[in-house]
């Protein structure tokens, strides 16, 4: 064990001397309490730490000890369901030791060790096997099957493999090579700066469905894509990313709440268990690993907390799921940056923050993708990040947001205005974009409709068209618009109120599938269509906007999946008939 003496404590950084032995990003034990740290710097034999416990009561004089590993996650069966700090201390556990008060030093291993797991093999004595390769199953979760994987690095044939019941320290197989014989466990470690490794990253062109309309159709995330959500306060983040984490088309959720508020969290950590998965009606912590840092815990925690995250997600991408990790939000971590930047007397960048926040956020966000997996098997898995960013007051100018706009390839952005008028999700039509759109035209056009790419872009050019619309209409009035232009803002309002609201509370309209989707932009469209043929035959603007079947348009969204089609055919006729009605009455006035 190599060990030293602190010289200097600074709030969560540490300097301390005699280190010479110890190495960049090692674990350090810190004091009579071990409380946990991470080498950041080294200069000489003196290193300084980042603690992610609370520093209070620390001296000069006191023992600091490295481990001579860096900062490393367990990976195994009991990942799913856990709730964890951010260095991956599960908080059940915690409790059970330390009480309801978070005591320091408490060191609980990050699953559990005595639980037996049922093992299958998948492979038999004999086989030949390489990293990546599945050894057997675990069934963790009724919606989770465990792979356990053979170790990166390692390869051979199978000289023994067992069934039955296994804690995770016990050997499950052997793998025996030119040079040795290797004991393989049900759980590994691996260290949570490093990106796991892959075989081949793939073309993000396979749409990551969530049945939320403004996303799905105008904004779409491509699986194994990166997406921002900025957005003011009480805009609506955390309600889009438990939508994104109930809904989306992903095996495994993975959720960051780093440096979020305690009550946003402890909503969380309510509701997750509370949520209903739509896949097996089970609980959605059956698929679901949470790992809670809020912001009265140790802001170096908060760095720890996002890498934790990322390494569990990759590892059950390797498996071959598509994982979806929510990070909530990335504005807090780079506020733990930006104060670790400033006790280490570091160049400021703009506004106090290091120079190096978008190489560290660029870090994290390239790790998403799609992949083909290490193994035998050309696997693919996926994983999809979806960062929040809490700029304040809603300025997304700040280097934060700027910084995460250049990196991410999807950006919901937030209107304060949308939510206080309770439209959600409170997506700007009109700020926000999709660099996936173009990659994506294929699948869509296989998946959802032919011309789907053409009526989303009838839909976009609408909302755009009433936006310039709307500057008129302010400054001389609504009686200076021609009957088209008037028709158009009616058709943008059905748009804007039926299609792109949707209410997260209700049974039918919190999820869309796709042939849905196509169905009510079809119908809205249709409307504008046939009411602008009308129109230009002469009949009356205020009969047009006015016809009764309007109503039916704008329920549609509540209909239920089973009836959408006869649905819409029955809204298509009546649409006919009124329109047919509207015009004899406008001749018979002229």
């Amino acid at each position: 064990m190599k060990s030293g003496t602190i010289t200097k404590v600074a709030g969560p950084l540490v300097i301390a001397e005699g280190m010479r032995d110890a190495n960049m990003f090692d674990v350090v034990r810190v004091s009579e309490q071990r409380l946990i740290g991470e080498i950041i710097e080294m200069h000489g034999d003196q290193a300084s730490i980042q603690v992610y416990e609370e520093t209070s009561g620390l001296g000069p004089g006191e023992k600091v000890e490295s481990t001579g590993i860096p900062l490393s996650v367990e990976l195994g069966p009991g990942l799913i369901g856990s709730i964890y700090d951010g260095i991956q201390r599960p908080l059940n556990e915690i409790m059970k030791v330390a009480g309801t008060n978070l005591t320091r030093g408490v060191d609980v291993p990050s699953l559990d060790h005595n639980k037996k797991w049922s093992f299958k093999p998948s492979v038999k004595t004999g086989d030949n096997v390489k990293s990546g390769d599945t050894l057997g199953t675990v069934e963790e979760t009724a919606a989770v099957l465990h792979k356990i994987l053979v170790p990166n690095n390692i390869e051979g044939t199978i000289d023994s493999i067992s069934e039955g019941e296994f804690t995770i320290d016990e050997v499950v197989a052997k793998i025996k090579n030119d040079k040795e014989v290797k004991e393989i466990k049900m759980f590994t470690t691996w260290p949570v700066r490093n990106g796991r490794p892959y075989k081949k990253k793939l073309s993000p062109d396979i749409l990551l469905t969530t049945g939320q309309r403004p996303i799905d159709t105008l904004f779409p995330l491509a699986k194994g894509g990166v997406a921002a959500v900025p957005g003011p306060f009480g805009s609506g983040k955390t309600v889009v990313q438990h939508q994104l984490a109930k809904w989306a088309a992903a095996d495994i959720i993975v959720y960051i709440g780093c440096g979020e508020r305690g009550n946003e969290m402890t909503d969380v950590l309510n509701e997750f268990p509370e949520l209903k998965d739509p896949r097996t009606g089970n609980s959605l912590m059956e698929r679901t690993v949470l790992i809670a840092n809020t912001s009265d815990m140790p802001v170096a925690a908060r760095e720890a907390s996002i890498y934790t995250g990322i390494t569990i997600a990759e590892y059950f991408r390797d498996m071959g799921y598509t994982v979806a990790l929510m990070a909530d939000s990335t504005s807090r971590w780079a506020e733990a940056l930006r104060e670790m930047s400033g006790r280490l007397e570091e160049m400021p960048g703009e506004e106090g923050y290091p120079a190096y926040l978008g190489s560290r956020l660029a870090q994290f966000y390239e790790r998403a993708g799609r992949v083909i997996v290490n193994g035998t098997e050309d696997t693919e898995g996926a994983l999809s990040v979806i960062g929040a960013v809490s700029p304040p007051g809603g300025d997304i100018s700040e280097p934060v947001s700027q910084a995460t706009l250049r990196i991410v390839k999807v950006f919901w952005g937030l209107d304060s205005n949308l939510a206080y008028k309770r439209h959600f999700p409170a997506i700007n039509w009109l700020t926000s974009y999709s660099l996936y759109t173009d990659q994506l035209e294929n699948w869509y056009a296989e998946n959802a409709a032919p011309d789907f790419m053409e009526l989303r872009g009838r839909l976009l050019a609408l909302l755009q068209d009433e936006a310039e619309l709307e500057e008129i209409v302010n400054l001389v009035g609504m009686d200076a618009l021609s009957a088209p232009d008037r028709l158009k803002l009616e058709s943008s309002r059905s748009i804007r109120e039926d299609y792109l609201h949707q209410n997260a509370f209700d049974p039918t309209d919190t999820y869309t599938s796709l042939k849905k989707q196509v169905l009510m932009m079809r119908v809205i469209l249709s409307y504008y269509d046939k009411a602008l043929e009308t129109l230009n035959k002469g009949a009356d603007i205020e009969l047009i906007v006015n016809i009764p079947v309007r109503e039916r348009i704008g329920r549609f969204k509540y209909e239920a999946e089973d009836n959408i089609e006869k649905e819409f055919d029955s809204i298509e006729s009546q649409l006919d008939s009124e329109l047919e009605d509207v015009l004899k009455r406008s001749e018979d006035f002229a």
